[in-house]
């Protein structure tokens, strides 16, 4: 089985199945030795760990350029929290592209945030606020659910670093819209089944996160973490067949 997991960032798998593709400034220092070697003196913490337990099976490669592989030979087209950061003008497009690389009956699993599942915990904290007045103070972060990755400026992770290495990061590597961070669209399971419809898919599925028909899907470590757990809470998970 040969498994595509686009837009990877630094959740990659390390199974043999598995080839991890993506444009993220993570993965083309990890295939940089000179820079694999002096990383570690600028990167710490979380960011360094993630750095470190990249596997090999990497390609890095711009998506904006189509899919490097040939047409019909590819099993599963897997993608978690991508689909939501291409500009919605051509996420036909891509989908297209999905499609070419698949299989006749290969399965392409799209996982995004859930703007159904958000907007009721939105309400849901809406009512809760009218009743107990100690949670408005909670209420904006409802709000960022929604609508944060839609207008954020600077990188989340350069956000949380000192004054001086965010202002390298930012002069290096620019803004969160530059780095592909911010969301261009939101998808329910109505708006994302009728475009897989639209573009030539069929048998549109809703699936949790541990169920699939990919076989074995949980082996591959892509929807949940190191202790078998929701890797993206909040997500709506699809699968659509060629």
């Amino acid at each position: 089985m040969l498994i595509l997991n686009l837009g990877c960032g630094t959740k990659t798998s390390a199974s043999p199945s598995v080839i991890n593709i993506d444009w993220s400034i993570y993965l083309r220092l990890k295939r940089n030795r000179f820079w694999r070697a002096i990383l570690p003196l600028f990167v710490r913490g979380g960011r360094l760990k993630l750095f470190k337990e990249m596997p090999n099976n990497i390609i890095v490669h711009n998506l904006a350029k189509g899919i490097p592989f040939e047409s019909n030979s590819v099993d599963v087209v897997y993608h978690s929290h991508m689909l939501e950061h291409l500009d919605k003008s051509v996420v036909d497009r891509f989908l297209l592209e999905a499609k070419r690389v698949l299989k006749p009956g290969g399965i392409h699993r799209i996982v995004v945030p859930d703007l159904e599942y958000l907007c009721k915990q939105y309400f849901d904290h809406l009512n809760h606020c009218c009743t107990d007045n100690s949670e408005q103070a909670r209420h904006d972060d409802y709000i960022a659910e929604i609508i944060e990755q839609c207008v954020r400026k600077e990188s989340f992770g350069t956000s949380q670093q000192s004054p001086l290495r965010r202002f390298i990061e930012n002069l290096i590597l620019g803004d969160a819209r530059k780095r592909g961070e911010t969301h261009q669209w939101m998808y329910d399971h109505i708006n994302l089944t009728h475009i897989l419809l639209q573009t030539g898919y069929h048998d549109v599925t809703i699936h949790h996160y541990n169920t699939s028909n990919i076989p074995d899907w949980n082996s591959f470590s892509l929807d949940i973490d190191e202790c078998g757990n929701q890797y993206k809470p909040g997500s709506l998970y699809i699968e659509a067949i060629k």
